[in-house]
């Protein structure tokens, strides 16, 4: 039998009755508005005919932000290095962490064998800094001269205790992989701002310090089960940013474009037999890797940033792969028009040698972190473009393996962490949330990931219980099924 027939008998009841249940109703509003004054998911089926970038705006309310820069810091930073001074714990210097604090707590492998949980006081001194008062550590000075352009969120909390369970669950609102994640949503509910440069971008930041490096996968940019095409695309930093985006030798560009144009028709055809989506996304992927070959080669060409630019990322900035150089090519393609921008920057797993490894850490993102929001405000980008910095979860004030006052290490802790905001409508200078003495519990206004991501999406324009993708029979949204309320307090 011809695969295309066996494939039309197979399709399912549900199926093709999901086709087809609204046609003529479709039929009757498209005769009375036309196909340009219908709302936001008509004009998104319309804008996906084979070949074209989806232009769709499915936003429910007017945006703040239009796009994203998200900065995951990869392990998981200690926030009471950084963000949530606890000065108590001082007078707790190799004291146990009392069981009231504790509570039980589920451990990891790597500290539940200890005879002991010595508390670990931050060696680091603590400053207040702006009008918002926000305390920062020493090793952030750059980032702390800008506390009142930021909003602190410091009472994240997941149920994530190990690394890809937690990553996976900040990035797709799911423990379990395979799931759309932020980035994917964005560019299924925005569409794209260029033709000729993918609506969503993931770059992969070397840290300056190896010593511990997670396993970054690239199913954190999966599309999931949203349509293939607003899956992130993966620049490398070292040789030609996309694989194979360059002809090969012998290969002039008009014989490349004949190429593509045989492949393309012989794609719509299969789509008309066979009617996968999928076909779709080849398509538009073929044709936008065509159109890179020309604007990829432009974007990445730093040199031809004034030297004002490097004045404000520093010349890290000017080595491919660091997280200067990847914050500034960020920029660059939000500039172009990229809908969300996101770069995984490893080794804040600090399970031990803090001392050697935070202070590495903080130089990468410091003065680059500084950099980016100061070059878009006066760009003008500032306003309509959200800035996001934290990691999956954090980490514990007691000591895993050795204690010393110059140095000690610090296990995986979901209760609480830190992570901020800037930009795209959020409200400066906000500090959010609050952790008891031990950083270890939450005692006021805790943020879930879900309710992190709803105020995400509220930002981007979306309702969050109402912005779903239809996948087996189910209205799927990135907020799951349970609970999630838009923070209010951080938004302008």
């Amino acid at each position: 039998m011809n695969p295309f027939d066996e494939f039309k008998q197979n399709i399912t009841r549900r199926y093709f009755f999901s086709q087809g249940s609204h046609a003529v109703g479709w039929a009757a509003l498209a005769s009375l508005a036309g196909v340009n004054g219908m709302p936001g998911r008509i004009q998104a089926a319309e804008a996906s005919r084979p070949g074209s970038i989806p232009k769709a705006n499915l936003t429910h309310f007017a945006a703040k932000a239009k796009q994203v820069i998200y900065l995951h810091m990869v392990g998981g930073p200690p926030q009471m290095d950084l963000y949530d001074y606890k000065p108590v714990m001082n007078d707790w210097f190799d004291k146990d962490l009392p069981d009231s604090v504790r509570m039980g707590q589920r451990l990891t492998t790597m500290t539940s064998g200890q005879a002991r949980f010595p508390i670990a006081p931050s060696k680091f001194k603590f400053a207040q800094h702006g009008q918002c008062g926000m305390w920062v550590t020493e090793l952030l000075p750059q980032t702390a001269k800008m506390v009142d352009d930021m909003c602190f969120i410091r009472s994240m909390n997941t149920e994530a205790i190990n690394h890809e369970p937690a990553i996976s669950y900040m990035q797709t609102g799911n423990q379990v992989t395979g799931r759309p994640c932020l980035g994917a949503w964005a560019s299924y509910g925005l569409g794209s701002l260029n033709d000729d440069l993918p609506a969503f971008v993931v770059l992969v930041a070397k840290p300056t310090n190896t010593e511990q490096v997670q396993a970054i996968s690239a199913r954190l940019w999966s599309a999931g089960y949203l349509p293939g095409e607003h899956a992130g695309v993966s620049f490398r930093s070292a040789g030609d940013p996309i694989l194979y985006i360059n002809n090969p030798p012998g290969v002039p560009t008009e014989v490349r474009r004949k190429t593509l144009d045989g492949l393309k028709t012989l794609n719509e055809i299969n789509h008309q037999l066979v009617g996968d989506p999928e076909t779709h996304t080849r398509i538009q992927n073929y044709e936008l890797a065509f159109r890179m070959q020309t604007s990829v080669p432009e974007l990445s060409n730093i040199a031809a940033e004034p030297a004002s630019t490097f004045q404000l990322y520093g010349d890290e900035a000017k080595k491919p792969g660091t997280f200067a150089n990847s914050v500034l090519l960020a920029r660059r393609l939000v500039e172009r028009g990229v809908r969300f921008v996101q770069i995984y920057l490893n080794n804040w797993d600090t399970h031990a040698n803090v001392a050697g490894r935070l202070p590495d850490q903080c130089r990468d993102v410091d003065q680059a972190c500084h950099g980016l929001i100061q070059d878009l405000k006066q760009r003008g980008m500032f306003d309509d473009t959200l800035i996001i910095w934290g990691g999956e979860f954090g980490r514990t004030i007691y000591s895993q393996g050795g204690l010393s006052k110059q140095n000690y290490g610090r296990d995986h802790h979901p209760r609480c962490f830190t992570m901020w905001m800037a930009g795209g409508g959020t409200k400066g200078g906000t500090i959010h949330g609050e952790t008891d003495d031990f950083s270890y519990n939450i005692v006021k206004d805790p943020v879930h990931i879900r309710d992190f991501h709803a105020t995400v999406l509220h930002l981007l324009g979306f309702e969050h219980e109402r912005f779903s993708y239809k996948y087996q029979g189910l209205d799927q949204r990135l907020t799951g099924v349970e609970p999630a309320h838009v923070i209010k307090e951080l938004l302008a």
